[in-house]
């Protein structure tokens, strides 16, 4: 559909809108993580250990919101890239602790920069404060929908 014939109804609807730039942006995200072999879920799972310490898969996969079955292929992928490393909880043996390595921080900041570069194509037609304003202003809403 091009937006710029949808009907004016449409295109005065915020909930349209986010629809319709969510589509752009997940595949502006998808192709700049796929160019070095990545996926939105390691850059999810490489952030929240860099910022929060190492943490059980549960607890990661909890904090990422990525499905248990889901969470154990993408620990296998990024424990076999060097990306991380699982150690044995020493208050529970049955359980694994996850932690971030060098080369995993050293990808991560890679990322950061891919998804920055990202960030930039999508949001070209806005100023800096334009895009600081509705950063804040989706912060919000979505703040208001999470609790």
């Amino acid at each position: 559909m091009d937006v710029r014939t949808a009907p004016a109804r449409l295109r005065s609807m915020p909930s349209w809108l986010l629809n319709q730039v969510a589509l752009p942006a997940q595949r502006i995200i998808a192709e700049a993580l796929a160019s070095v072999g990545a996926r939105r879920q390691h850059y999810s799972v490489l952030s929240a250990l860099e910022e929060f310490g190492p943490a059980s898969q549960a607890a990661l996969g909890r904090r990422c919101g990525i499905d248990r079955s889901d969470m154990v292929a993408l620990v296998n992928e990024l424990a076999a890239a060097g990306r991380l490393e699982r150690t044995p909880d020493v208050e529970d043996r049955r359980r694994n602790v996850i932690a971030i390595t060098d080369a995993g921080r050293k990808f991560l900041s890679e990322l950061d920069r891919l998804l920055q570069d990202a960030q930039d194509d999508l949001l070209a037609p806005l100023s800096s404060q334009e895009r600081a304003e509705l950063v804040r202003l989706l912060g919000a809403v979505l703040a208001h929908h999470s609790g």
